[in-house]
């Protein structure tokens, strides 16, 4: 027996010490890569190189900023707009990048975030330097990017994509009937239409009055932009777009949508004449990464004084720890108390590209960015693709708001909604529930037993104060009454310049003229940005798991479900946001993609 036992405790130990070797040597790989990340060395940029612009991922607003592969090690950056912007304004301004080599057949972004592109691009056209688009087909959001180009090419087997905008909405109305689900609905705004689908079988009057003014504001602008770009008359572009001729690839030609039929290797050869390369000699592509990397990453710390960035991107709801692009009261409750005492800190711009989400969440936000103000920090909202419901409402105190011409906001409305699952159980699986009851509302909130109308009437008029509540907070932002506010409210959307002819907005522009307006509130000349949230390498990310011993289920999950599903994530995204939402909720009705 003692021998069995000296064997056993043998084997035990020999088994965890080979367990502690297999950690140490894995923490000493992830350490090894993360070491080989970070000291990477930077791309040489030589003479007569092209710049190769890619926007087939989703761009967030701050660098990093989303969730990330925690799969891929070696992506260092995933590049925000405003990074992307300055970027191509250094590259504008380099005499070793002769040209842009647009190679997007998708654009994953908003259309104020690609309308921030266009104007980029504009100016670097508008330098003396080409910009060259290929793709094998372009979607509508690329090729209203493209159309900026000197030239646009495309496979002879491709399409544009050029037919205006419509909006499919899904109603579940009919399928919860028919499983006999009865969903308790409580809003405020005869425009809240997020409740729609589950309370209805098609769009109200309302619903679609908002969608085809937001639309078709959506579709002139394109119809511009193209006319524009590719010097056509408006009507004529209106009539290629009715025509759908970019739909074949030899109309798209002889409607001048493209230049050329030809195939990519073409294109490259264009692009050495261009620059007075031979056919033999190599044209050099420089990634939009490894350009940033070599020659835009840097710090600048020659002047003391700070203005605070502070992106608030994603859906916002209640908590302190989260994936990255997200907007959680804890975290940037404490972001914001931290600027609000740091000294060199003299204003603060937010920038604002969310469709809202929790109302007790913009609540706790929007009293720190108050707090901020009455330090006697200045506060300037710039606003994103869209900064709607819950986006508005963190926004709504600043001392100036600015939106882009493309910013869907306003939506100043809230809702609540709660699934009632007792015939469900009852008459498709045959499960009853009885309760007893030590007091009135012992029960209340359970989904397997309705609501009395009591308890109904309860949560209507806490969705009716919060809705109130939001009108006060508006009112005061904007100096105007809660009735006039109330007009333009009841959960209505708007594009940018109606927001700003309405007064929901003080004037129209993107980041740049926020961290001016921010400076001169101020009363400073000389000032550096600082950008919060801290945002992580993928490499960060997963040293940072691993050595808080989070739970990577969730996160390898979405990943999967990310790169499975690619451009309809984002909506697979919102509905996860819906069903996991608590409590009363302010937020956009509907998502706007621009792909």
């Amino acid at each position: 027996m003692p021998q069995f036992l000296k064997m056993l405790l043998a084997s035990c130990l020999g088994t965890a010490l080979a367990l502690f070797l297999l950690m140490v040597i894995g923490i000493g790989w992830i350490a090894s890569i993360a070491g080989s990340s970070m000291e990477k060395e930077t791309t040489e940029i030589a003479p007569n190189s092209v710049l190769e612009l890619d926007f087939g991922a989703i761009i967030p607003e701050k660098t990093n900023n989303l969730e990330m592969d925690p799969f891929n090690l070696e992506e260092d950056y995933i590049l925000g707009l405003h990074d992307i912007v300055r970027t191509i304004r250094h590259a504008k301004d380099d005499p070793d990048i002769k040209g842009i080599y647009l190679n997007a057949p998708i654009v994953m972004a908003g259309k104020a975030t690609s309308s921030t592109l266009r104007q980029a691009l504009d100016e670097f056209r508008q330098s003396g330097k080409f910009i060259i688009s290929y793709a094998s087909m372009y979607t509508q959001g690329a090729y209203q990017l493209a159309s900026v180009s000197d030239s646009i090419f495309m496979n002879p087997q491709g399409a544009v994509d050029l037919r205006g905008y419509a909006s499919n909405v899904p109603f579940f109305k009919g399928m919860l009937d028919k499983l006999d689900v009865q969903m308790r609905i409580f809003y405020c705004g005869k425009f809240k239409s997020a409740t729609e689908p589950f309370r209805l079988d098609k769009m109200s009057a309302e619903n679609k009055l908002q969608t085809r003014e937001y639309l078709t504001y959506l579709n002139d602008v394109l119809v511009s932009d193209v006319a524009s770009g590719r010097r056509l008359d408006v009507a004529e572009v209106r009539n290629i777009m009715n025509r759908y001729d970019g739909f074949d690839a030899q109309k798209a030609v002889s409607t001048r949508l493209v230049d050329r039929l030809v195939y990519e290797d073409e294109v490259f050869s264009l692009m050495r004449s261009r620059i007075g390369l031979s056919e033999d000699e190599k044209l050099n592509r420089v990634k939009l990464n490894d350009y940033y990397n070599s020659r835009v990453k840097k710090f600048d710390f020659s002047s003391q004084d700070k203005i605070a960035v502070v992106f608030a991107e994603g859906t916002i709801s209640d908590g302190e720890e989260g994936a990255a692009g997200q907007i959680l009261d804890g975290k940037y409750v404490k972001i914001l108390r931290q600027i609000r005492k740091d000294k060199n800190v003299k204003a603060i711009v937010l920038r604002v590209n969310s469709p809202g989400g929790s109302s007790m969440a913009s609540d706790n936000i929007l009293r720190e960015l108050d707090l901020c103000r009455k330090a006697g920090k200045p506060v300037v909202v710039s606003m994103g693709d869209v900064a709607a419901s819950g986006g508005y409402y963190i926004a709504c105190h600043a001392d100036s708001i600015f939106a882009e011409p493309s910013t869907l906001t306003g939506s100043i409305g809230v809702f609540g909604m709660i699934p009632i699952l007792d015939k469900t159980m009852k008459n498709k699986l045959g499960v009853t529930f009885d309760t007893v009851r030590t007091g009135t509302y012992s029960a209340f909130g359970s989904p397997f037993i309705d609501f009395s109308p009591a308890e109904a009437a309860m949560i209507q008029s806490r969705v009716d104060y919060i809705y109130s509540d939001f009108l006060g907070k508006v009112a005061v932002g904007r100096k105007r009454t809660k009735e006039q506010i109330d007009e333009i409210a009841q959960g209505r959307v708007w594009a940018g310049p109606k927001a700003k002819e309405i007064g929901l907005v003080d004037d129209l522009g993107g980041l740049d003229r926020a961290l001016t307006s921010a400076a001169k509130l101020a009363g400073i000349e000389k000032y550096r940005t600082s950008e919060y949230p801290r945002t992580q390498t993928p490499i960060e990310q997963l040293i940072d798991r691993i050595s808080k011993k989070k739970d990577t289920d969730d996160q390898v999950k979405n990943t999967l479900i990310r790169q499975e599903l690619g451009e309809y994530y984002p909506a697979y995204k919102a509905m996860q946001e819906f069903r996991r939402s608590k409590g009363i909720l302010a937020r956009l009705p509907f998502d706007i993609s621009a792909y």
